[in-house]
């Protein structure tokens, strides 16, 4: 992998060769972040505290752009070392606070054009969504939470980061697949399943009508978990509007409950939204998951290594 600096004053520093790196992906929130280590220049003195950019590239291909947080230069026995580290461009909407607004019908592309563009973000793959009600945005909201808020309320999608650093407003498309089994080179695995959080239970009150709804997860009270949660509604919500959010309060509690990580030798072998078919019966693993994150390493001493973190399909 190859790195690039871009500074504050629009210039462009290609860095030496890296010793060691490290990218993760997400697609969405936590960031993509990146860190790399290099041979310490005396010209870069000047550029590193104007660093404001990074790009990556690998096989001729942009694996990420982000922005640049923090740098250090450090003298050991390895000698004269830089390192950089940051966030993807999910870091420009975190960052920044929305003052309070309230949209009547508001479609994605007005709230894209007020929440995301003006941090010179491009917006690509625009779902045609419109809010059927209003939508406030409230005071101390982050701009990422106030587009990812709408598009999952009234499109039932999160909406993703590219690794050119374009904002994917759509539904995400199933991506390619990779095979991963017995006689494989799997370097570890691990397998994690945590019940903390999980709801059996979401009662949605409308305190104005004094009405409630209760949706229940019957899975986790299978497994004999006990976990409410009482979420209250703005006046003259309909019973349709209170069981999405029961459901919605359901689904969120339990986006980590099931995860499976791998780790293979080799690099960018995939991304957030691509598909892992698993084939590993000794740990009772099989089966088509998501690849909701993957975290590429790199060291001279241990080579190339990436660790994917799974997750069951929606």
């Amino acid at each position: 992998m190859t790195g690039t600096l871009y500074t504050a004053d629009h210039r462009m520093f290609r860095l030496p060769p890296l010793l060691s790196w490290r990218v993760t992906h997400t697609g969405t929130v936590p960031c993509d972040s990146f860190s790399a280590t290099f041979v310490y220049q005396k010209e870069m003195a000047e550029v590193l505290p104007l660093a404001a950019g990074f790009a990556a590239e690998a096989e001729g291909e942009t694996v990420l752009r982000a922005i640049v947080d923090e740098y250090t230069v450090d003298l050991d026995a390895n000698g004269l070392t830089a390192t950089i580290s940051g966030r993807g461009y999910a870091a420009r909407l975190l960052d920044n606070e929305s003052r309070p607004v309230t949209y009547q019908q508001a479609t994605l592309a007005e709230i894209l054009a007020n929440h995301v563009q003006p941090y010179g973000i491009t917006c690509r793959d625009v779902a045609a969504v419109r809010a059927e009600s209003v939508y406030t945005v409230a005071a101390g909201t982050s701009q990422w939470r106030a587009v990812e808020g709408f598009c999952r309320a009234y499109g039932g999608f999160v909406p993703r980061f590219s690794r050119e650093g374009e904002l994917l407003a759509g539904p995400e498309p199933e991506g390619r697949t990779l095979s991963i089994g017995e006689g494989g080179p799997v370097l570890a695995c691990t397998l994690r399943e945590d019940h903390y959080g999980v709801l059996t239970e979401a009662l949605v009150i409308d305190k104005t009508r004094n009405q409630d709804f209760s949706v229940k997860n019957q899975e986790m009270i299978r497994k004999g978990g006990q976990c409410r949660r009482v979420v209250y509604t703005p006046g003259q919500s309909t019973w349709a509007a209170m069981r999405y959010t029961g459901e919605y309060q359901i689904q969120r509690s339990q986006e980590d409950a099931w995860t499976a990580e791998v780790t293979l030798p080799g690099s960018f072998l995939a991304f957030p939204g691509d598909r892992a078919a698993l084939s590993l019966e000794r740990m009772g693993l099989s089966g088509t998951f998501r690849v909701a994150e993957a975290e590429n390493r790199f060291d001279h001493r241990n080579g190339a290594s990436v660790t994917l973190t799974l997750k069951p399909l929606a």
